[in-house]
């Protein structure tokens, strides 16, 4: 069970219920090899478990699910959570540290909650020794930085103490579950020091047999060959696996006007794929450059744009925010339909009179947030966005006119 913030009884990890948990569910799908090897890395000596990977890809169904996988090895320890995401939840260290003490049934008096360095030794000693399974939502959200000192650091630096003294304990009883959209350099910093005590897992869509799986756990099990079937596979290529998306998606093809017919479905909206197929199809073909593409896999339906949309575009809200040139960058590169050579991108920012070492921070910037997806093609480094990335930077394409001339 989870109990509520300022509680001071200790919550137990017996018994779960589908309560507790936001994502993870009985459409859950796939992963084996993840949860397998991630399991086996917290039951080893891994003290900090980083779940990264772009907004409605299953960081926290995954984070969830390690949970359940857990509960037998830690029967009758304690369960806590810190979800970010929720907008009543402290952000200060000083606020969360009191409420994880509390959670795990230690008292925290007025005038501690105000002194920080009690707060941090406090808590760190009751990790070390009393083993807890801290799951934490959303660390991008208590993350900031900007151009001139960098990107993805913690606003409160005790959070940096924290995490150092973590990984540099002797002994530590507990393990920490960290889901995040972007990669907390601080963290990369001191990880370095102590590679076997923790692991980043950068999380992808699912595989085709998976997507598949997926719509049959949500009662779309078609007979093999069928045109419902290609249907069904057409999309979840076409989103490369977003689970998101494709929840969306199935949602909405069992309700009405559709109720489960996946042809009136793919003869409303096949277009949108069809749009996709043709732009990858022109790219295998050789023509790389697509500007004009007008692709809408984040929006073509209300409920897309309300649970797909939404939520990636604060993820662009904050990238244009703290890392314009990254910004404009990932703007810039969706006119590309494949993976292309690194330096395409990057010509793309000469315009704005950006110097090498800038232009190379911009797109750091947009690898830490996972925006770009890298691969090798004949020994040299190539660059591309997910499909659903794409279709929101190509939007924003079209206003970057706005962003013409100096910044205020």
């Amino acid at each position: 069970m989870i109990l509520p913030s300022g509680s001071s009884s200790a919550p137990i990890l017996d018994a779960l219920s589908k309560s507790d948990f936001f994502a993870y569910d009985d459409a859950w799908v796939g992963r084996e090899s993840v949860v397998n090897d991630l399991t086996g890395r917290i039951a080893e000596s891994c003290r900090i478990l980083l779940i990264s990977g772009i907004s409605g890809i299953g960081k926290t169904a995954l984070g969830e699910r390690l949970v359940v996988e857990l509960e037998q090895g830690w029967h009758r320890h304690f369960y806590v959570r810190v979800n970010f995401d929720n907008q009543e939840q402290a952000t200060d260290f000083a606020g969360v540290a009191a409420m994880v003490l509390e959670r795990c049934g230690q008292k925290v008096t007025p005038d501690e909650r105000s002194d920080v360095e009690t707060l941090l030794a406090r808590l760190v000693s009751a990790l070390q020794k009393q083993p807890v399974l801290l799951l934490v939502d959303s660390l991008e959200n208590i993350l900031t930085g900007n151009e001139e000192e960098g990107w993805s650091k913690f606003q409160d630096k005790h959070f940096v103490r924290f995490f150092h003294q973590v990984l540099a304990s002797e002994s530590f009883a507990s393990r920490l579950i960290l889901t995040t959209q972007e990669l907390p350099g601080q963290i990369q910093e001191i990880g370095s020091r102590y590679r076997t005590v923790w692991h980043n897992q950068l999380l992808s869509g699912l595989s085709a047999d998976e997507q598949y799986a997926l719509f049959e756990k949500t009662g779309f099990a078609m007979p093999p060959g069928s045109a419902e079937q290609s249907y069904l596979l057409r999309i979840g290529q076409a989103y490369e696996g977003h689970p998101l998306a494709l929840r969306i998606i199935a949602g909405e093809m069992g309700s009405a006007p559709f109720f489960g017919n996946v042809v009136a479905y793919w003869n409303k909206f096949g277009n949108e794929i069809e749009q996709v197929e043709q732009a990858i199809a022109a790219a295998q073909a050789g023509q790389v450059a697509g500007a004009d593409d007008r692709w809408q896999l984040d929006r073509f339906t209300r409920t897309l744009r309300r649970n797909v949309r939404n939520r990636l575009e604060q993820t662009f809200q904050r990238l244009q925010q703290d890392a314009r040139y990254a910004y404009i960058l990932l703007c810039e590169g969706s006119v590309y339909r494949c993976a292309v050579p690194e330096d395409w991108w990057l010509s793309h920012l000469d315009y704005w009179n950006q110097s090498e070492a800038e232009k190379d921070a911009a797109l750091d910037a947009l690898r830490d947030r996972f925006l770009v997806e890298e691969t090798i093609n004949n020994h040299h480094c190539f660059i591309r966005q997910h499909n659903l990335i794409r279709s929101i930077s190509l939007d924003h394409l079209k206003r970057l006119d706005d962003f013409k001339g100096p910044f205020p």
